[in-house]
């Protein structure tokens, strides 16, 4: 199959791909056991704020999103993605439960680093071998199914965290120590299914020194990306936002696991939206709706109300990971593909610390309305300045037919 080819069938449905995708849904399921509860944890019984979880959400986005472009670059260099894959989840693994043992926002702080540590060192390598084993033309689609099965683990971890709060009468700190289980499957299946997949045929390591900045068209894209995702603050304010108006903290799951349900389903779509439209043309979208739902969210009051534009939010993911990731794929080098993944996530990242950290500054001294006025004005320039974008195209070869 080759680049101007359609793909048939399923081609997008690799073996990688789907393996990757429930290793991404056990992880997911193990990590969103804890993360909905942490305003809570964080807040109420550690006596943290908004600003308190702005700093730890912000300084583990930072991190994670650092090591992405540290780890894609040397996965290139070396020439293989999945020991890197392997130890990043391993790592996170065996980090995340230890929330359970914390006594401060600090300790928190600590294991939060430990557990993004992990994501950072997998993250690019995997999104590499994702890319690398299907088409050009069905990279939207695949990238969809990923991030779908993701968010799948996002709502049976909820779930799970609700079932045991409410049915089974289980302590907040045994449930965060309970997260191992999920964690530790996902390194046997790692070894059991996933495979390196091959490189192009003119690929050759490269000496760490090459490409140290990316190319001008994937340059030209991280300028309205990094402003946009100052307008993104951690989707944990929007649980602060329904914690502080309720006593009930085993609901905070259930919140957290319909928001995913919509999430999951968008991306699939927004997959293949991306493959049919553009992933330009699909972001956009994507990025306007996430600008209309801060503005929502700064006027709403009423918890009902809130609680179901918080569901709906899901909508715009869809929108924008796949998209995002599959205008990436088509940006990078053929032999730089995994440090191409490393400037997206180091981008978003740089973003994140001052986005969650100024959100929450904002949130605890003026108001949830002008923290979210203020990130949607930030979000709208940003898509404006994706609207002005002349992206351009790597310079490379032609694409490679994908592994098989």
């Amino acid at each position: 199959m080759t680049e101007s080819s359609p793909p048939s069938g399923r081609a997008w449905l690799h073996r990688n791909v789907v393996a990757l995708g429930v290793v991404s849904l056990l992880t997911d399921t193990a990590s969103e056991m804890i993360v909905p509860l942490l305003p809570y944890f964080v807040g109420t019984l550690l006596g943290g704020g908004a600003q308190a979880l702005g700093w730890i959400e912000g300084a583990a986005n930072l991190l994670q999103n650092v090591l992405k472009l540290v780890t894609g670059r040397l996965a290139d260099r070396v020439g293989r993605n999945k020991p890197f894959v392997l130890l990043g989840y391993s790592l996170s693994s065996l980090a995340r439960p230890l929330v359970g043992v914390a006594l401060s926002p600090l300790q928190v702080l600590f294991v939060r680093l430990a557990d993004r540590t992990g994501k950072g060192i997998r993250t690019s390598p995997r999104d590499a071998i994702v890319m690398n084993s299907v088409p050009m033309s069905a990279r939207g689609r695949a990238f969809g199914f990923h991030r779908a099965l993701d968010h799948g683990g996002a709502v049976l971890g909820p779930l799970i965290a609700y079932l045991m709060l409410r049915e089974g009468g289980v302590e907040l700190r045994t449930l965060f120590l309970w997260a191992i289980v999920p964690g530790l499957l996902t390194v046997v299946i790692l070894f059991a299914f996933v495979r390196e997949t091959e490189r192009p045929p003119a690929f050759a390591p490269i000496h760490f020194t090459d490409g140290l900045w990316p190319d001008a068209p994937l340059r030209r894209f991280l300028v309205p990306l990094f402003v946009y995702g100052l307008g993104t603050a951690s989707d944990l304010f929007l649980l602060l936002l329904v914690g502080s108006q309720t006593d009930s903290l085993a609901g905070l799951p259930l919140v957290w696991m319909a928001l995913h349900v919509v999430k999951s389903g968008s991306s699939l779509l927004g997959g293949r939206i991306a493959d049919a439209i553009g992933a330009r043309l699909t972001l956009g979208i994507g990025w306007a709706l996430h600008t209309a739902f801060f503005v929502a969210f700064a006027c709403v009051d009423d918890k009902t109300v809130l609680v179901a534009l918080i569901v709906a939010y899901g909508i715009q993911t869809g929108m924008t990971e796949g998209p995002e990731k599959s205008w990436v794929a088509a940006l990078a080098p053929l032999d730089r593909r995994a440090q191409a993944f490393g400037w997206y996530y180091f981008t978003t990242g740089l973003a994140a610390l001052p986005a969650s950290v100024v959100f929450g500054a904002v949130f605890d001294g003026c108001g949830k309305t002008a923290a979210f006025l203020t990130a949607a004005a930030l979000s709208a320039v940003g898509m404006m300045l994706l609207v002005a974008l002349r992206p351009g195209r790597a310079k490379s070869a032609a694409e490679p037919p994908p592994a098989t």
